[in-house]
This record gives structure tokens, sequence and C-alpha cells, in this order.
């Protein structure tokens, strides 16, 4: 059923880059620490970069589990799975990293995503993940589901925000800075877009 691969190339990254959604997960390394699953979409956000890494735009939301995690130990997993045509499921288990917005490599990791404006979705990192094992399994108990189109809600909510109202958007919310279990997430305030 399973198989494993040694780089995302041909089909398998066919496969990840024609996929509207995928999901994220990291953990701390304590054991009694909270696991974290995210969704993630937005068209033009998740770029291939190589055979082995991949990137994609995180965005405010109201924490920020992954970039603590990251922060913390680097584990992380990315999984895609066919709501339409055959099924399949890839797993990305790999090293991730935030690249924030201060970080030397932040503009040139920019440039990988040219099909989407950034810019209103309150960008705070790039989360940049190699692959150690890439996996694809059947999908088969997968349901069919339908793509309509992205939602303009996240667009819509964070446009009106600068630099100054998104750091303090975030300041005011009780795990941006700090995770949930209590390690170090985003550091605020954020830099300026263009601060690298």
């Amino acid at each position: 059923m399973g198989k494993t691969y040694e780089r995302i190339d041909g089909r398998l990254r066919t496969f990840i880059e024609e996929q509207p959604l995928f999901f994220t997960a990291t953990a701390p390394l304590s054991g009694e620490g909270t696991v974290n699953l995210s969704p993630k979409g937005l068209k033009g956000s998740f770029a291939v970069l190589d055979e082995r890494t991949v990137a994609y735009l995180d965005f405010a939301g109201s924490t920020a589990e992954t970039v603590a995690h990251l922060r913390e130990n680097g584990r992380i997993t990315l999984m895609w799975c066919a709501f339409q045509g055959p099924p399949n499921i890839v797993r990305v288990h790999g090293r991730g990293e935030a690249v924030l917005r201060d970080d030397p490599r932040f503009e040139e990791l920019l440039t990988h995503f040219p099909g989407i404006d950034p810019t209103p979705h309150g960008l705070r990192a790039i989360i940049v993940v190699t692959a150690d094992l890439v996996r694809d399994s059947c999908g088969y108990a997968v349901p069919y589901m339908s793509y309509d189109s992205d939602r303009d809600l996240h667009e819509r909510r964070f446009a009106r925000e600068d630099d100054a109202s998104l750091s303090a958007y975030f300041a005011k919310k009780d795990h941006i800075a700090t995770s949930l279990d209590g390690l170090p997430g985003l550091p605020l305030p954020l830099p300026p877009l263009g601060a690298s």
C-alpha cells in the first residue's frame, strides 16, 4: 500500500502542488504538551523549493503553535490528501524552521510565491521544511469533496492591518508570543516587511 520516496519530484510534486489544502502537525518535546494540527490553504501560499525542501507562508492567526514547536525542536509533518481523482495521501516528515521577517533569507524565499500577494494576509513568517521521509498511501477512506474557491475572509480581515496594528493585535492574543504550553512563539513586535 504505502511507499517511501527519496525525493519530492515527478508525480509526487505534481500531486502536492495541485492540492488546495494541506495539514501541518507539530508537537513540543514534552509528552504532556499539546499536539498541534492545522489546515493550510490559500492558493499560491505553498511552494516546492527543490526535491527535498518545501515552504509555505505563515499568515496571521489566533495562535503560533507551529512557530513555537519549530523553534523548540524543529519536528513537523505535512500531509496532503486527494479529495478528487484517484485516492492518494502524501506525507512529508521532516525538520522545519520558521524564517521570520527580519531573517536575511526572508526576501529571497518570498520570491517563490509569485501567485499570491501576502500583504493583506498578515504574513508572519515563511515555514521551510526539509524532508527526512516522504511517503504516500492509498487514501481509500478519504471522501470525495469539491473545491469551489478560497474564502476571502482572511484577506478581508487582515488587509486593514499595517505592521504596527498587526503587532498590537498579536500582543492581545494569549498564544502568539507564547504557545499553549508556555514555549516562546512568535517574537513581537513584528519587524516591518522588507526589514531583512
